[in-house]
């Protein structure tokens, strides 16, 4: 028995010699997706949030209808209609206009299509954090003489981001997680890579394995930056007793 985990892992370590580079490639992709989806995720999370607390009806319906549908429908079902209705979207525009065929890139339509749907859960998350800002501090920084702007920017945003951090690091665990459905799409990623190598070196359970291990240290590195940012939006707030 010892003898053929021995040959097993030999087999395995001489795959992964040949696949490392692939690996690597695939998770600077899967980062490079993961990150950009935030960006656009938290641009789409605050518009909403904004939106919906707005005091115009319109906007709070349109946040309302936005954050409804997304959350009610599974992600893989919008990675697939958002990706299709885009190329179909794209090609008839291209055919009528008179244009060369425009190919949506994997690549791009992952970062929309992740950003557009983590952005209804950040909306929540943003929503109940402007909640809880006190609303005398933006009373206070308009009888100093501070534009909406200046208010937002000094005063509203350092403690919505307070608030908002236990969510949004939450959130965007499950974003890293969520870059996996790309590779249906066609898209290069570390699921993607880590299936052709597996499935070429007959050793998917460990290539799938070594997959599963790169999304934990990822995801303990993103703990890491999460605790230093709470730390540097908690400055000067005190501590609960414990």
């Amino acid at each position: 028995m010892a003898d053929q985990w021995l040959q097993a892992l030999a087999h395995f370590a001489l795959s992964l010699k040949d696949f490392a580079p692939l690996l690597i490639q695939g998770t600077w992709v899967t980062l490079q997706l993961a990150l950009l989806s935030l960006l656009l995720g938290l641009s789409f999370g605050l518009i909403g949030a904004i939106a919906k607390l707005s005091p115009v009806r319109f906007w709070r319906l349109c946040a309302q209808l936005y954050t409804t549908l997304i959350r009610g429908v599974p992600d893989l079902v919008l990675m697939l209609m958002i990706f299709y209705g885009l190329q179909t979207g794209l090609s008839r525009l291209t055919a009528r206009l008179g244009w060369e065929y425009i190919e949506v890139a994997p690549f791009s339509a992952g970062v929309i299509t992740l950003g557009f749907i983590y952005g209804a859960y950040f909306t929540e998350t943003f929503r109940g954090a402007l909640l809880a800002v006190p609303r005398g501090q933006i009373q206070a920084g308009k009888a100093l003489g501070f534009t909406a702007r200046q208010c937002f920017v000094y005063l509203v945003f350092p403690q919505m981001m307070r608030f908002a951090l236990p969510g949004l690091s939450n959130n965007w665990m499950v974003l890293l997680k969520a870059t996996a459905l790309v590779s249906i799409i066609g898209l290069a990623d570390l699921v993607k890579v880590a299936q052709v190598a597996g499935k070429s070196s007959q050793q998917l359970l460990s290539f799938l394995l070594l997959t599963a291990l790169i999304y934990l240290l990822l995801s303990s590195a993103s703990n890491t930056v999460v605790r230093w940012l709470e730390r540097r939006y908690s400055r000067g707030v005190p501590e609960a007793p414990r």
